[in-house]
């Protein structure tokens, strides 16, 4: 850059003021002397040498004081010259730095990529850059001036911004093809005149990304879709079929068989409800990727739901010889309000993962308060087989397992796991896990449970123990632990010994109030151990459901009382704060082996008189038989059209049905529409209602509302319980829904 001219204006005010000062001066002392010498001279009638002298003196005072005068103007003008002259060397500056911005402004306008335009009032183009001319295909010289338009395609929806700034997108044909142009429109000032710039950016490259994206995601939510009406096809073909296999090897097993054939009975039964668990986990991932999870807030007593579920795992775990226990702390709530059925569902898939993959030791859930309000902490803990560190992530994505690949030991299908995580996350909670390979495992659930107002009634006392000296006998620890740590925080002293060698030295050395021995030890040790602890109150056994056939003999070998396990804390309670009778009934939640209940009794003497829609030749078959075995007189129909033509007979002949199951998809007309053709009927007649109950293969909400909105009384699901089936025909007219 040039050097800028400097000019120090207080000098310059300061010599201005010096040079005013010095004029005034010789302009005063001038005008005194042409004075002075003029009234002399006027006043004097003679020569006077002297005045002549004095005239010439003032003459030439004026004529210095005038030539001052000039050469301080000159001295002046010189100044103003030099000022002039730097004030130009200034604006000159200013101008060079100006038009070099200028040619940077226009470097970069053509150096960078955007298309730029710029018109007046009359929409006549006043500028263009390079890529502009680019895009429109011609010359600078042709655009400027001219009136040109890009050709549109496309035009975008415009937004108006506060500052006046217009933004649109276009589409505009150029000579390369179609290109995708965002435009930014301002007002600019330009010699005086209001301009319009507009900036494009080619996003020809983003917009086709995006489109991609969008069918993409389109396609994705298609197939989606496709994947849930496949599942939910899958779903009725499979459990079609399966209703069938259960259903007869039910039937089956109710008559005269070998061992051997009961065996095999058995296995069928087993293998088919383990097809229908797979089932059921492959809906409720479809149903939690579609978003339908629907969570149900309701209160439940929090302790009772916990050690029921534990009792309903029972059987599978004692049946490989495992424990399973529960500890529920006491400072938690008693009731609280959650999803119960979802919360069952991740304490199953959590308990039941820990059973298949633990050999030997067991499984304990424990109930703790969370560090966060108004949440629980659920560590479901075991001594099985262990995840590695690098596997512990991916068992929680669909389909995986720890123990994979072609020479994998136990079975599954790897979702028990993922739908547990989504559950949890759903319910605003989180899902962890700590485990080492041989070492078992620990997943640690924390989810929110808001505290219910309403007080518990069946919330059990607490005994007080207090001084109380408590030996426990076990060979594992598991459920001895937990027991231990329920018994101390009632006040008691606890001991646990792990055989009955160590419990024999023991006794001696101390009064004991009770003495709890775990039947695993077997028949005899127990015995042997009730007649040792002859001198405590308490003589307890731990027992499973399986043998309560051995109860006689413990009674008489001289135990006081037994627990069944899993032991609750209700009913640990009660043996501690009844009486030292062995036949004292136990706590109200005590788990109890029901024998098989009879069929509900249904109304009338000789049974119901039922009409069964169903086009499927063994389900067909498979309702006569349980119907039948129930006591119910059937007839069959293989399609709607034909179930409402018996039913129009069966009331035009004064013998109307009590019931009507209705299969749902039938060929012709399906169970939907024969229903509403029968309640159409009931309507205009104003006949007795006929109770219909669904019978279906699919769970889908979808479904159930169809039903309810066609005028159903009941849903039952295949593959059909013959329970269920019993109790939905002796209701008389039932309003809810059967799961």
């Amino acid at each position: 850059m040039r050097p800028r001219a400097r000019l120090r204006k207080p000098a310059i005010i300061t010599r201005r003021l010096l040079s005013l000062i010095i004029r005034g001066v010789a302009i005063t002392t001038t005008s005194f002397a042409v004075a002075f010498g003029f009234l002399s001279g006027a006043t004097s009638g003679n020569y006077d040498p002297n005045m002549f002298a004095i005239g010439v003196a003032a003459l030439f005072g004026a004529a210095c004081g005038g030539m001052g005068i000039m050469l301080s103007r000159i001295r002046q003008m010189k100044g103003e010259l030099r000022e002039l002259e730097a004030r130009l060397e200034e604006v000159e500056d200013r101008h060079w730095e100006i038009k070099e911005a200028q040619e940077r402004a226009n470097s970069f306008f053509e150096a960078q990529g955007d298309v730029i335009v710029r018109r007046d009032s009359s929409g006549t183009v006043t500028y263009v850059n390079d890529a502009f001319c680019a895009l429109a295909g011609r010359s600078r010289d042709e655009l400027v001036g001219s009136s040109f338009a890009l050709p549109v395609e496309e035009q975008g929806k415009a937004v108006q911004h506060a500052d006046g700034t217009r933004i649109y997108d276009q589409k505009i044909r150029s000579g390369d093809g179609s290109r995708w142009i965002a435009w930014r429109e301002v007002t600019v000032r330009s010699d005086g005149e209001s301009e319009t710039q507009s900036v494009g950016r080619d996003i020809t490259d983003r917009v086709m990304a995006e489109r991609a994206l969008a069918e993409a995601r389109d396609q994705a939510e298609a197939a989606n879709r496709a994947k849930s009406r496949f599942l939910a096809m899958v779903s009725h073909e499979i459990r079609t079929p399966l209703n069938g296999i259960l259903g007869m090897a039910d039937l089956l097993g109710d008559t005269p068989l070998t061992p051997e054939q009961t065996s095999y009975v058995a296995a069928t039964k087993t293998s088919g409800q383990t097809l229908l668990g797979f089932i059921e986990e492959m809906l409720d991932l479809a149903k939690i990727e579609a978003g339908r999870l629907e969570l149900t807030a309701a209160p439940f007593a929090l302790a009772g739901f916990v050690e029921a579920t534990v009792e309903l795992l029972g059987p599978r775990a004692q049946g490989k010889g495992l424990e399973i226990c529960a500890y529920i702390d006491e400072r938690l709530p008693a009731r609280v309000i959650g999803d119960a059925a979802r919360l069952r569902q991740v304490l199953f898939n959590l308990a039941g993962n820990a059973i298949k993959f633990t050999e030997s030791g067991g499984v304990s859930i424990i109930v703790e308060p969370s560090e966060q309000p108004d949440h629980i902490a659920i560590s479901v803990r075991d001594t099985g087989i262990g995840i590695a560190p690098e596997n512990q992530t991916r068992i929680f994505a669909e389909f995986e397992q720890a123990d994979s690949g072609p020479t994998r030991k136990f079975d599954g299908i790897g979702l028990g796991l993922t739908i547990s995580k989504r559950i949890v996350e759903r319910m605003g909670g989180t899902i962890a896990i700590e485990s080492a390979l041989g070492k078992g495992s620990t997943f640690r659930v924390t989810i929110p449970l808001r505290r219910d107002g309403v007080a518990d009634v069946s919330a059990f006392t607490a005994p007080d123990l207090h001084g109380h000296n408590i030996l426990i006998i076990a060979p594992a620890a598991i459920e001895a632990s937990l027991l231990a740590r329920r018994l101390q925080r009632w006040g008691a002293r606890t001991a646990i010994v792990p055989d009955e060698n160590v419990a024999a030295a023991l006794m001696p050395e101390q009064p004991w109030s009770a003495v709890l021995v775990d039947h695993a030890l077997g028949t005899g040790t127990s015995a042997a151990l009730a007649r040792l602890a002859a001198n405590a109150s308490r003589r307890l056994v731990l027992v499973t459901p399986a043998m309560r056939h051995e109860l006689s003999a413990l009674k008489e070998a001289g135990f006081t009382g037994y627990l069944i396990k899993p032991v609750r804390a209700a009913s640990l309670a009660a043996r501690f704060s009844a009486d030292d009778a062995f036949d004292h009934g136990m706590a109200a939640e005590e788990p109890t082996i029901a024998p098989i209940a009879a069929p509900p009794v249904v109304p009338g003497g000789d049974g119901l008189s039922i009409l069964v829609a169903e086009d499927n030749e063994i389900n067909a078959l498979l309702m006569r038989a349980l119907l039948m075995k129930l006591g119910h007189h059937v007839t069959m129909a293989e399609s709607g059209s034909a179930a409402v033509a018996c039913w129009e007979a069966a009331r035009a002949a004064g013998t109307p049905f009590d019931r009507v199951l209705m299969d749902l998809h039938m060929p012709g007309m399906d169970g939907i529409a024969a229903t509403r053709r029968i309640r159409a009927v009931e309507a205009e007649d104003q006949g007795l209602h006929t109770p219909i109950i669904a019978l279906t293969a699919n769970v889908s909400a979808e479904d159930r509302d169809a039903c309810l909105a066609a005028g159903m009384d009941g849903f039952l699901i295949k593959p059909l319980d013959r329970d269920q089936l019993a109790e939905a025909l002796a209701a008389s007219n039932s309003a809810a829904f059967a799961a």
